[in-house]
Formats: C-alpha cells, sequence, structure tokens
C-alpha cells in the first residue's frame, strides 16, 4: 500500500496524503520532481524534447510562436496522427500486438481484438473508401457512431487523409447533429444501423437520416452493427461492409503541417450555438502522447481503460490517439455498466486483466451507491493505476475508488483539462504524486497555470481565484472556435490579455502548488461577501455516509445575495428525516463554516443528467430561480425534471 502521512492543516478535506511507493517510483516514466522546475523554466524546450519522440516527415523549423489568438508550435513541421499510432509500432515490429478490444454489450458476443496491422488494414481500407466518395485533405468528416471499432477506425482513416473529422456523441438528437454538420460543412456522414443500451437495439439510423436533412452531407457511410434492417436512401446512403470489400489496404498517410486542422469537436453551453472547437495536428499530437505515457504510465503489455464516450474529447485522446501512440491496448466497452448486472465493469477488468482504468466521478459515485458486493465478486489485482475525468471528486468517492477498486495500491490520478486543452493540463505524476483526495494536483510540466484574482494577480496560497493558462499555451490548445474567431477571443482572451488563457474554472492552490478545482466559476456563489463554489459543498456533504450523490446550485438571497441550495441523494435504505437534515449541516458547519451552510436540503430520488451521466447543475439551478430550464433533449431522464418542478413549487 501507499504511505500515508497526515495533513498539516486544519481543512479536514486534506487529511490523507499519499504518496509513491519504491516500486511505483521505479516503475514511472518520471520521479524526480525536478522535471517541474526544468519545464518551467524552458517550456519551448521541454515540449520540443517530447516531440522528438514522435515520428516527423519533416523536421519542425521553430518550436513556438506567439501572436494573440494566432500561437502556433512546431512550425514548419509535418506529421500524421494515423502514421503515429499505427505505422509507427508496425515499422518497429510491433504489428502483432493487440491495438483494440472492442467489448460488445451483450454477454453473448465474443469481444473483439484487432492487432496493429489489423487496425491499420481496416483504417488504410476506409481512407481509400472515403478519397473514392471524393473527400480529399481539408474536407471535413462527420462521424455518428456509438461505442463500436469502426469508430476509432473513422477517427484514424479521417487522420490518415488529412480529413478533420467531427466527432458528434451517438446519443445526441438529430437537432444537435444537424447543427454540427451545418457548421462543419461536412460532405460524408459516417454513421450505424445502431447499437445496444441496457438491452435495448437503438436505432441511430432514424436519427442519423433526420439530422443529415438539409446540410451539406452528400455520402452516408452506415456501419451494419445490428441487422441491418433500416431504409437506406438511394445514391446517398452506402454500407460501410460493402464498400470495404476489394478496396486497397495500401493508403500512404498525408503529410500534415504541424498547424493543418486535425479535428472539431463541438461544446455547447447553457446558451448561445455549440462551439467548434478546433485541434491541430501537430500540437495535439506532442501534448495526447505525453499526457497519455506519463499520466497512466503506459508500458509495454498494458491494457488500458478510458470509459468514456469516443463522441467526447477524453475519447479521442485517452481512447484514441493517445493509447495508441504509445502502441498499449485500448479498451472499448459499448453499453451500461449494469448490464447484465452492477458487476459488468469489474467482469471486464478480470476478464482482459485492465491494468489502467479511467472513469469519472459520476461513474464512481454509481458504482458505490450499488455496493461493495460487486467489485468485490471479482479479481482487480491487474489494476496498477487508478484515473478520474470530468468533474472534481468528493472526498467519499476518492476513497471508496483508493481502497476498494485500487485495493490501496493503485496512484489515483485526478486529472482537469477540457474540450479546448485537447489533452490533460492539472494532475499529479505516478512516480512524484502526491494523491490528495479532491485534489487535480500541479499543472502537467511544461503547463503554466496560475490561480488569478479578478483584477488578474496571483492569489496567495489557500484563497480561491480563476484558473489561467500562460504563454507558452500548451501545444494541444485550441486553435479557435470554427468560423468564429471573435467569439474565440472574448469568451478565453478578453479578461486577462491574449498572452493568458482564461479557463472559466475557479481553484485554490494549497503551499505544495497542489491545485484543487472549485467547479466553473458560473457555478460559484457570493455568499455574504464570501467566494463559494458549490463543488465544495457537495464535497463537504458527501461525506456522509448516508449520501450516495449531491449536487448543489445558488438560489438569490435578500440579505446575503446567494445561499447554497442542495439536492441529496440517499443511499439505499436510509429514510429522509429533519435529524439527518440537521446532521447534513453540521457537517457542512465543520467542514466548511457556517458561511457555507445549505439553506435548503432536498433529498430527491433523482437529478437531471446527461446521456454521458453528468448532473445539470443548470438546469437545477433555473428550478430553484423559477427561470426557465431551457433544452432538456440532451437528457437521460427528462422525467426528473417534471417531479423536481412540484418539490420546488416551480412556476416558470
Amino acid at each position: 500500500m501507499s504511505e500515508a502521512i497526515k495533513w498539516v492543516e486544519k481543512d479536514p478535506l486534506k487529511k490523507n496524503v499519499f504518496w509513491p511507493t519504491k516500486a511505483m517510483k521505479e516503475r514511472a516514466w518520471v520521479s524526480d520532481e525536478s522535471i517541474y522546475a526544468e519545464a518551467k523554466a524552458d517550456p519551448e524546450g521541454f515540449w520540443a524534447r517530447q516531440a522528438e519522440e514522435l515520428h516527423w516527415f519533416k523536421h519542425w523549423d521553430k518550436a513556438y510562436e506567439f501572436a494573440p489568438q494566432n500561437y502556433k508550435w512546431f512550425i514548419g513541421g509535418k506529421l500524421n496522427l494515423s502514421y503515429n499510432s499505427l505505422d509507427r509500432h508496425i515499422e518497429a515490429g510491433h504489428g502483432d500486438r493487440i491495438a483494440l478490444i472492442w467489448e460488445p454489450e451483450p454477454v453473448d458476443e465474443e469481444a473483439v481484438k484487432l492487432t496493429y496491422k489489423e487496425l491499420h488494414r481496416l483504417v488504410s481500407k476506409l481512407a481509400n473508401v472515403l478519397k473514392g466518395l471524393g473527400v480529399q485533405k481539408g474536407d471535413r468528416v462527420g462521424i455518428y457512431l456509438p461505442m463500436i471499432s469502426e469508430a476509432v477506425i473513422a477517427m484514424q482513416a479521417c487522420a490518415r487523409i488529412g480529413a478533420p473529422h467531427s466527432v458528434v456523441f451517438s446519443a445526441f438528437s438529430p437537432d444537435s447533429l444537424r447543427d454540427r454538420m451545418i457548421d462543419a460543412g461536412a460532405k460524408v456522414l459516417i454513421t450505424a444501423d445502431g447499437y445496444y443500451r441496457r438491452g435495448k437495439a437503438i436505432n441511430l439510423k432514424k436519427s442519423a437520416d433526420a439530422g443529415a436533412e438539409g446540410t451539406p452531407v452528400e455520402k452516408v457511410v452506415v456501419v451494419k452493427r445490428l441487422d441491418g434492417n433500416v431504409p437506406m436512401n438511394a445514391g446517398r446512403d452506402l454500407w460501410y461492409h460493402e464498400l470495404i470489400e476489394g478496396v486497397s489496404a495500401e493508403c500512404p498517410a498525408e503529410q500534415m503541417d504541424s498547424e493543418d486542422l486535425a479535428f472539431l469537436l463541438y461544446t455547447s453551453g447553457t446558451t448561445g450555438k455549440p462551439k467548434g472547437i478546433m485541434h491541430t495536428t501537430g500540437g495535439y499530437a506532442v501534448q495526447s502522447y505525453i499526457t497519455a505515457k506519463w499520466d497512466f504510465d503506459l508500458h509495454e503489455g498494458d491494457i488500458y481503460w478510458c470509459t468514456a464516450d469516443v463522441g467526447w474529447i477524453t475519447g479521442h485522446t485517452y481512447i484514441n490517439y493517445g493509447p495508441l501512440m504509445n502502441g498499449v491496448t485500448s479498451v472499448m466497452y459499448e453499453g451500461a455498466p449494469d448490464v447484465p448486472d452492477c458487476g459488468r465493469m469489474w467482469a471486464i477488468i478480470e476478464e482482459h486483466k485492465i491494468t489502467q482504468l479511467y472513469t469519472a466521478p459520476t461513474a464512481i459515485r454509481m458504482f458505490l451507491k450499488w455496493g461493495d458486493e460487486w467489485p468485490s465478486k471479482y479479481d482487480l489485482s491487474s489494476l496498477r493505476l487508478l484515473g478520474t475525468v470530468g468533474e472534481p471528486i468528493n472526498i467519499g468517492a476518492w476513497l471508496w475508488y483508493f481502497e476498494r477498486i485500487g485495493g490501496g495500491r493503485c496512484p489515483i490520478i485526478d486529472t482537469w483539462w477540457q474540450t479546448e486543452s485537447g489533452a490533460t493540463l492539472v494532475n499529479n505524476l505516478p512516480g512524484i504524486g502526491p494523491f490528495i483526495p479532491t485534489v487535480a494536483g500541479r499543472p502537467f510540466p511544461g503547463v503554466i497555470g496560475r490561480i488569478l484574482d479578478a483584477g488578474g494577480s496571483p492569489v496567495p496560497a489557500g484563497e480561491g481565484g480563476y484558473l489561467s493558462i500562460f504563454s507558452p499555451f500548451p501545444p494541444a490548445l485550441t486553435r479557435g472556435i470554427y468560423g468564429d474567431m471573435e467569439r474565440f477571443k472574448v469568451q478565453y482572451f478578453s479578461d486577462y490579455g491574449p498572452e493568458r488563457y482564461y479557463t472559466s474554472d475557479g481553484a485554490r492552490v494549497d503551499e505544495m502548488g497542489n491545485v484543487r478545482i472549485t467547479g466553473r466559476v458560473d457555478d460559484v456563489m457570493n455568499v455574504a461577501g464570501h467566494r463559494l463554489a458549490t463543488a465544495e459543498v457537495e464535497s463537504a456533504l458527501a461525506q456522509s455516509d448516508k449520501v450516495s450523490e449531491v449536487a448543489v446550485v445558488s438560489r438569490p438571497h435578500d440579505i446575503k445575495g446567494e445561499v447554497p441550495v442542495a439536492f441529496v441523494l440517499l443511499k439505499s435504505g436510509v429514510e429522509r428525516s429533519d435529524e439527518i437534515r440537521k446532521e447534513l449541516i453540521k457537517t457542512v458547519d465543520s467542514i466548511i463554516g457556517p458561511t457555507a451552510r445549505p439553506d435548503e436540503i432536498i433529498f430527491v430520488d433523482d437529478v437531471p443528467k446527461t446521456r454521458s451521466g453528468k448532473i445539470m447543475r443548470r438546469i437545477l439551478k433555473a428550478l430553484v430561480r423559477n427561470e426557465p430550464v431551457g433544452d432538456l433533449t440532451t437528457l437521460q431522464n427528462p422525467g426528473s425534471v417534471d417531479h423536481l418542478k412540484e418539490m420546488v413549487g416551480y412556476s416558470g
């Protein structure tokens, strides 16, 4: 087990600090703290050294160049993401390694395992198919696929010929697909007839057909995942399995300029149209490669599982490009974690001998709620490292993950990053640590991150502020919003100037330089003059052994300005009562202080969540403020909203 020391401060959230063992330090790629000072002294040189590990058709002339909203990395360099993911390993004699394991949801179907050679062959075939459909370098291709191996094949095929892909989460509505295809100007869409989710066959083709209407899409390539019993639009729709028959498996990788567009990925805020986040080839390749390698301690023979969907940036970087550029085995799972029962995750880990597991706090809290009996049925001893992503993790979930899933022997790499950053920005490294519940860690070497006050000045240790990233910017950082560079400038650089990227996240740093993310700034309350993140109140409430999940939002108050309102889901068998409500308030009082005390605690059976499992706090916020709740089409449980309206007396 990791060595543990007691934290010297009075903050109960920091009472456990775990350090890497000698064995961890010896195995890890980096175990000397001097890497931080070295990278800080020369960020450009640091990233250039990491870039040397990849294959370049032509070496860059200059590592970094800065101009307002027009920064560049590895200027003049030529490379290809697909070549670095596949050809590089085959040429090194590793073509027979397993590149991808795809686990279908139905338990009567066998997992599919593709070697690097086999994956290369399928990627090259689809790349030639796309060329045959008129796709040229620079043309955008839409990908609307579920969690099947063809999703990775499609992304790699696009990268191979230099056609930027725009992946749309398969659970998004037709309207969401249409908006993205129109904005991207996609001429080809790759989709499937359907997929399995919680034992049901989902018709994806129907959504794809509706979403393709009124867009520039000329051809639709359809993967046959189900029985193929879907309408096919003559002259437009083509079966994937028929197209790749007889097509050459030889397709040389396009030499891409380092600053050529690699892909678009759309993010949506609470208002406004989706933003097409632009990622370019060279910087993204370098940062996704080295962060995957160092963060997750990837070595030859590792079998790594990131549970995200390919429709999100996490799936792009840490299912597809990052692991494959490192030559390890990446695992994909099609379905839900409770099919056929709540032990499916742990059964997959046991069966495939997973070495690294990267998942979300939402999922961890769900596993915790299901109970220890499920993971205890399976052998999880193959796990060597655990990771979290997507939102700040509360202490109860962190410790359960560490003790029950990792057996107290696996470091937890708590990563903070964004769609815009392309790869991780803040987390501690497995060979250096420390690993502190609820604390992400230090900025990755070469990333210059600082906590600023509203005026742009650094705040002292322990005080809350705004997390900003300084130039030289990390290589994978977005180069803009597609078709709207003015919006890019205003949203990310207007507050502190062109050399400081504004993340919209609040944070605080301790004396050791470790960063705790406190949540989006629009989730920060001003309670009686005190800045307070809703995530901090959530973390405090979640320490109760009676609570399974909690969401906190702010509500206006005549005297205090704003006050916290907590929606609390109790664990199975726990009865709601005023006694528990008082107990929870005392918990917040003792951990944060009376300022953070919830003005109201509402016991609920469910809270609105996206199809990827994230709590939609903006809806909860609208409910307690009696404001319009907005679009509900991306919710997995829209019925929960009507129930909550009754509970809070909503009339908006």
